[in-house]
């Protein structure tokens, strides 16, 4: 199936010209302004001559004060301080304390802002003028995207206390519609399926049909639906990839309700009694959940932070969605969701015009009048992207298919139906994208700066600290505080500049060509068994990382130069007023690209199935002998128990032991292949045999379908952060921690 095929429709032919043709011209007429400039065109030159002196004239009430530095520090400390005690006071943002901090943060945005207009741009000649005003507009960029979600901010829902009164008639059985739930599956390994299906069957609700939707037509998938009792649904070709084979499956079931988990993803037990109970209300035509992980995403394995940092998609989830839902502009996100099968009839199904079948599907039941609710709670978990390839396959898709809309008839900015404010919602989810091209330029800013002696800001150190410092410290204070400490400011721009490059060419090809490439399944169930690094989206890190070093060595030059040319004849500077941060911005440039080049050396991971610190009191049966002891580690393989005493190895290794699991009311039999000691007692891993389908299915509920599971990880604060980036590059997992877990290879392999 090629993507390709959606242009033989006439009316995305027509919206391909318009909006490429837009933006050809937006470029062109660009380059013609800025080649006039350097020839020195009379009237280009006497527009540009006439903003440079307007910014070097600036209004009088712009000015800093002219008093001491230590003057000028005392708004931001006191900003500082005042936004602590808010966060002090309400350490979960409420309603009264977003609405103080975004309005803060909202009028020093607006001083920012008509700062960098009004006195800040350095336009002395063609080559200063086309970088600083190139900078301005990649900051605009970010500050428009951040104003849209300053204002949005100002509504966010919580629906927890409405499903727990809308569950109320599903657990009572006053409302129990009939629910299909779909699982649709390419090329998915059996093992990642079967526990899919059976996380499904363990669902706490009766009138549920099963469906395996393969679309690939492969027997062993049509064995596991046998075997596992579910049903199977196939088809003879593969037209719209995802969105093709749930439209297919709609037409041959009849549920009132549609529920779709991605091959990987396991729902808790009460998944269907938390969110079908908003059905109530016949406006509801789709409830969203997040999506959680049960293994760590590449980024925080990579840089042996598994337990610290949570996966990039939580900021989404935690903070974007809950406002988005607010706008009623919640985005459909492929799994996880109901919808109403009315509904989605209504809307012509699943859109198959673009790679982002769920989100423009969303669109269009919002453009009919229905509403779209999330859910705030972690309800399934799947897994994360399993090494930073598989990775960028799911990003670069996820940012074609989200720009599509340009080019589609469920454009949220053009389509009929939407309010306002839904569409201004949707705009601050496509600048997104865009945002990822001023990435790319803030990283060769400090390199003009450096080799080309082009000076992109004109500012004074008072300048700096009554207008910069107030405005970048405000967000850096709370930004892990409205974003409910799903990330730190640091984190989020390692993570953001790990695919920079490739996201910000993916934004360009898009605009040029949006149909050019086909979809793409991200890999599941893999394992590597030693270190592996990604050359290919390196490369353009590496050579980045190369020029700001040396960049910073010139910088560091530079600043020491003018600060001696300062001190001993001020009166030769007389062109501009230089920011002389240039080394500052290169520092920083430089450890990020450190840590994140760290991220592209994949780390081993030598097991398919994943291992769970999961405590559980075991009895173990060792011939004759019966020990007691606690599990540190089990999986759907094995097991590792800390016994409560210590015992001989020759009493242990290649023994068939019984584990039992008293609480889950479990028993397991299995072997001891490996053992260890900690402290007194001795430790041992446990390699089940003989798993029976009755016993997996256990195994599978205890470590996958409990409710309330799935829990909220908290990121370390900004200096946490700091110190924990510090500590990656001085120490990196690569030269420090190379032993591979061969006993979990030999559970898992036998």
């Amino acid at each position: 199936m090629k993507i390709i095929q959606v242009s033989r429709n006439n009316s995305p032919q027509m919206q391909f010209r318009t909006a490429t043709l837009v933006l050809l011209s937006i470029v062109v007429f660009s380059a013609i302004i800025v080649s006039a400039w350097f020839a020195g065109e009379g009237t280009i030159n006497g527009i540009f001559a006439h903003i440079n002196a307007f910014q070097n004239n600036p209004p009088m009430w712009l000015e800093a004060p002219m008093v001491a530095g230590k003057y000028l520090l005392f708004p931001t400390v006191a900003l500082f301080i005042g936004m602590l005690g808010v966060m002090k006071i309400s350490p979960q943002p409420r309603t009264w304390s977003r609405i103080l901090v975004v309005g803060i943060l909202s009028v020093l945005t607006g001083r920012y802002l008509i700062w960098r207009i009004l006195s800040s741009l350095n336009l002395e000649n063609p080559l200063n003028g086309v970088f600083s005003l190139g900078l301005f507009f990649l900051e605009m960029l970010i500050l428009i995207s951040s104003c849209i979600q300053l204002f949005l901010m100002l509504n966010v829902k919580d629906r927890r206390r409405e499903a727990e009164e809308y569950s109320l008639a599903v657990v009572d059985g006053y409302f129990t519609p009939s629910v299909d739930i779909f699982i649709p599956t390419y090329n998915e390994p059996e093992f990642i399926l079967r526990r899919t299906i059976i996380g499904c069957q363990a669902l706490e609700y009766n009138n549920k049909k099963i469906y395996l939707l393969d679309d690939t037509r492969r027997p062993e998938m049509k064995d596991l639906a046998e075997e596992l009792k579910c049903e199977y649904l196939t088809r003879p070709d593969n037209l719209y990839a995802k969105a093709g084979n749930i439209n297919h499956a709609t037409t041959k079931t009849q549920g009132e309700l549609i529920v779709i988990f991605d091959a990987d993803f396991i729902p808790t037990k009460n998944f269907l009694t938390r969110t079908i109970g908003f059905f109530q209300d016949d406006k509801v035509a789709l409830v969203q959940t997040p999506q959680s992980f049960y293994n760590s995403d590449p980024i925080a394995r990579n840089l042996d932070l598994e337990n610290v940092i949570t996966p990039e998609e939580e900021v989404f989830y935690r903070q974007i969605q809950p406002i988005k839902d607010g706008a009623g502009s919640v985005v459909c996100a492929g799994t996880s969701f109901v919808v109403r099968r009315s509904a989605l009839e209504e809307t012509g199904g699943f859109v198959t015009e673009s790679l982002s079948e769920d989100y423009f599907t969303g669109i269009n039941l919002s453009a009919k009048g229905y509403r779209l609710i999330y859910l705030d709670e972690k309800l399934s978990a799947g897994l994360a992207a399993e090494n930073i390839s598989a990775h960028a396959i799911q990003r670069l898709r996820w940012a074609q298919g989200t720009l599509q809309a340009f080019f589609i008839k469920s454009n949220p900015l053009t389509i009929k139906g939407l309010r306002p404010i839904q569409r201004l919602a949707h705009l601050e989810g496509l600048l997104h994208w865009f945002t990822h091209i001023s990435r790319v330029g803030f990283l060769i800013m400090p390199l003009a700066y450096s080799f080309l002696n082009v000076i992109p800001v004109r500012a004074t150190t008072a300048e700096i600290l009554y207008y910069f410092l107030p405005y970048s410290a405000a967000n850096i204070t709370v930004f892990s505080w409205l974003n409910l400490r799903s990330r730190s400011v640091i984190i989020s721009e390692i993570s953001s500049l790990v695919l920079a490059f490739p996201l910000a060419l993916t934004v360009i090809k898009v605009m040029l060509n949006p149909f050019s490439k086909g979809f793409k399944v991200t890999p599941k169930g893999t394992m590597n068994n030693s270190y592996y690094f990604n050359w290919n989206l390196a490369l353009p890190l590496i050579m980045m990382f190369i020029a700001t070093a040396v960049s910073l060595w010139r910088n560091l030059g530079m600043a020491l130069s003018k600060l001696w040319v300062e001190t001993n004849a001020p009166e030769l500077i007389v062109n501009f007023k230089g920011l002389g941060l240039g080394w500052i911005w290169s520092s920083y440039n430089l450890l990020l690209l450190g840590v994140t080049l760290l991220i592209l050396l994949d780390a081993p991971k030598p097991d398919i199935y994943e291992w769970f610190n999961l405590r559980r009191v075991v009895n173990l049966s060792v011939g004759e002998e019966e020990l007691w002891g606690v599990t540190t580690m089990i999986s759907e393989v094995g097991a590792e128990v800390a016994l409560n005493r210590r015992l001989s190895s020759d009493l242990l290794i290649g023994q068939e032991v019984s584990l039992e699991i008293p609480e889950e009311n479990l028993r397991i039999l299995g072997e001891i292949v490996s053992f260890g000691f900690e402290d007194e007692f001795t430790t041992v891993r446990v390699k089940f045999e003989s798993v029976s389908l009755n016993l997996h299915r256990q195994l599978v509920e205890m470590l996958f379908c409990r409710p309330g599971q799935w829990k909220r990880n908290v990121t370390p604060g900004e200096f946490r952060s700091l110190l924990l980036l510090f500590r990656i590059i001085l120490k990196p997992r690569v030269l420090f921690d190379r032993k591979v877990d061969v006993n979990a290879v030999k559970v898992a392999q036998g």
